[in-house]
């Protein structure tokens, strides 16, 4: 494994800013999915699944971003915080 920390900080905060704004959409559109599936009558052991996976993604996630410092984590954590903005404000715009 290569050494994170020996890259250029800008381009590894701008990495480590889009892998929390991927991870921030799938964790969000996975948490949708599940409280679709709960809402809707789908199986509990389907969104069970749901749940576990999308902590266990979120947590590698943030587990990669500690391995290359404090303010990668800040970074990656900033993404994840904007895909959260951006999907409440993509569904406020879908429902009437």
């Amino acid at each position: 494994m290569s050494d994170l920390t020996a890259m250029p900080l800008p381009i590894l905060l701008a990495l480590c800013f889009l892998g929390g704004l991927g991870l921030g959409y799938a964790y969000f559109a996975a948490m949708r999915a599940t409280a679709d599936m709960i809402v809707r009558g789908g199986s509990p052991l389907l969104a069970l699944a749901l749940t576990l996976g999308r902590l266990a993604l979120l947590g590698a996630g943030f587990y990669l971003a500690v391995l290359a410092g404090g303010l990668a984590l800040l970074a990656a954590l900033a993404g994840v915080l904007v895909a959260k903005s951006l999907m409440v404000r993509q569904a406020k715009r879908a429902t009437p």
